[in-house]
């Protein structure tokens, strides 16, 4: 990963990409440097992920309610001010909704 310079992130100048899951939709606002992502995310009302996710994450819910799935099949709550990590590759995890959902999620090389 090279020297990130500071900056502030303005994430109203920061356009929306749509990412269809299985239900619902999901909003991406994306920044992207060598070897770090971070995203703010809206998920819709009901939304369910179409897919597995094996990458690794640092998650933290600005608003509303997220279910992290695992594909073991146990299920994880986070909530407005909590956070979950997870590096690549250590579990399988989708991410439900039954409310709108507004997370900043930050990934990259670091957590391999």
């Amino acid at each position: 990963m090279s020297l990130i310079p500071f900056q502030n992130i303005d994430w109203s100048l920061i356009a929306k990409t749509e990412h269809t899951g299985e239900t619902g939709t999901a909003y991406w606002q994306t920044l992207q440097l060598e070897g770090l992502r971070i995203r703010k995310v809206t998920y819709s009302k009901n939304y369910i992920a179409d897919h597995w996710c094996q990458k690794g994450h640092i998650v933290h819910c600005l608003e509303g309610e997220l279910i992290s799935e695992l594909e073991t099949g146990e299920k994880f709550k986070l909530s407005k001010g909590m956070t979950y990590v997870v590096s690549d590759n250590a579990s399988s995890h989708r991410s439900i909704t039954t409310n709108r959902v507004e997370l900043l999620i930050i990934d990259g090389d670091f957590l391999k």
